[in-house]
């Protein structure tokens, strides 16, 4: 008498393909919304390895991480900022301001504080820190 054993069905997926899918998915995805939005991607923004040092007279313009502003280590309220610099600047024309504000501040503050050299057609300097 032979004994027959029961064969049990066992489901399978094969998954070999699934990883080939799911890599083509992933990189569409990526291409439609870079084309969508470019500004999705972050770029990386360069950084000063050499700073030069000037040797000019320069008026220093300082920025705090609470908004405070300081001409020369004198505190100046935001709205008399631009007369400020301006009296500053009529004792010597060809002075350059540069500017220290913190790396965490917004953008636009400093928009704020560039805007005010744009209107009065002074030289501007961002101040960096070495590597």
């Amino acid at each position: 008498m032979s004994i027959k054993r029961k064969r049990r069905f066992h489901a399978e997926v094969a998954t070999s393909s699934l990883s080939d899918i799911m890599f083509f998915l992933l990189l569409f995805f990526l291409i439609i919304s870079t084309l969508a939005n470019p500004n999705v991607i972050k770029m990386t923004l360069p950084k000063a390895k050499a700073n030069e040092k000037t040797n000019k007279q320069f008026i220093s313009l300082s920025v705090t991480e609470d908004k405070k502003f300081y001409i020369d280590k004198q505190p100046v309220v935001f709205e008399e900022l631009e007369t400020t610099l301006m009296s500053k600047m009529d004792t010597e024309k060809d002075q350059t301001v540069v500017v220290r504000i913190p790396f965490n501040l917004q953008v636009q503050d400093l928009v704020d504080v560039l805007q005010i050299g744009v209107r009065n057609n002074l030289k501007f300097v961002i101040a960096t820190s070495p590597k």
